[in-house]
């Protein structure tokens, strides 16, 4: 049994993960500070309760639960935020990921999984994005995730870190089990949004730009289940473990869909038409944005199991329609 520190492991992805990590006989301890996760989704190892700020909290968790290995989702993770607010990023996702890094220095922890993200290759000069794209945030989100990834090479030259620094694209859908799913506030994923207005919770979703390139004229993402994240951070760290080389790796399917797909999708998952208001572009939005999945499966041996629309189109309305409100209203 593997001991893994999952920071921000109250959250969607981290939750997710930490699941997965106790089914396959590892010992899961989340460290949050339950800004944005919930205790509620806590349930498949110990917590600890504090901030990556506080760096004696974070030492005494590594050296109290024997952590061999760590798996690094705090952060904030809003773009739009980023901009206006771009000290919180730099000081939460950065600084506050430097006080871990050194924290593993100092007690002995040699191996990280980084969530990253497709963020930091800005917009994209070709498809599907590779992981040798050239790397040009448009935002401080992105550029934050960058600066990590950067600090993760340098940290392996001076003190031996080995590290893989996974890039997602869009996750998407929730727990098969519906155990776990997404619960942000504010929420501003696509797919969520999509199912709550078909649900009459909140106002119609917003299709952000009409006029793309693109088949039906919206917007294109990969979007990839979060249980097929969770399977890439087990094989990541199961690589890391068998002394594979330091990568950045993309996860994604490498197939699109649009956001009139998307909608169309939930109408027919739920049985229900779903109120729509078309706007604007959003500055800085690509048309298209796929990923190129192959190191990911020549490298770590994953292949999405969970990330056909279907599945993650059915699996979040079960979350959105029956589970969800139950579990946040008690957090």
């Amino acid at each position: 049994m593997r001991s893994v520190l999952v920071t921000g492991g109250a959250g969607y992805i981290g939750s997710h993960t930490s699941k997965l990590l106790a089914k396959l006989g590892h010992n899961p301890v989340t460290l949050d500070n339950l800004s944005m996760g919930h205790r509620w989704a806590v349930r498949y190892g110990p917590l600890v309760e504090a901030d990556l700020s506080d760096v004696r909290a974070t030492e005494r968790a590594l050296e109290e639960y024997q952590i061999e290995a760590v798996v690094h989702f705090a952060a904030n993770a809003y773009v739009g935020e980023s901009v206006r607010d771009p000290g919180k990023y730099f000081q939460n996702n950065v600084a506050n990921s430097l006080n871990l890094l050194n924290a593993m220095v100092r007690t002995g922890v040699r191996r990280i999984v980084f969530s990253s993200t497709c963020a930091t290759y800005g917009n994209p000069t070709r498809l599907p994005v590779d992981e040798e794209h050239s790397q040009k945030p448009i935002n401080p989100y992105g550029e934050s995730k960058l600066f990590i990834e950067k600090a993760l090479r340098w940290y392996a030259e001076a003190h031996n870190i080995q590290w893989c620094s996974l890039r997602y694209f869009n996750a998407a859908g929730a727990d098969p089990d519906g155990e776990l799913g997404e619960a942000h506030a504010p929420e501003t994923h696509l797919i969520p949004l999509t199912i709550q207005a078909a649900l009459g919770e909140g106002g119609p979703v917003r299709i952000f730009g009409t006029d793309y390139a693109t088949p039906d004229g919206t917007a294109i993402r990969d979007f990839i289940h979060v249980m097929d994240l969770a399977s890439a951070h087990a094989a990541a760290l199961d690589y890391l473990e068998a002394g594979g080389e330091n990568r950045a790796i993309n996860l994604g399917t490498g197939e699109g869909h649009s956001v009139r797909e998307i909608i169309r999708a939930v109408e027919e998952a739920l049985g229900t038409d779903v109120p729509v208001q078309e706007a604007a572009r959003r500055e800085g939005d690509p048309a298209v944005l796929v990923a190129n999945p192959d190191r990911a499966r020549r490298e770590l041996g994953w292949r999405p199991q969970f990330s056909d629309l279907k599945t993650i189109i059915g699996t979040a309305c079960e979350w959105e329609s029956r589970l969800s409100r139950t579990l946040v209203a008690a957090d």
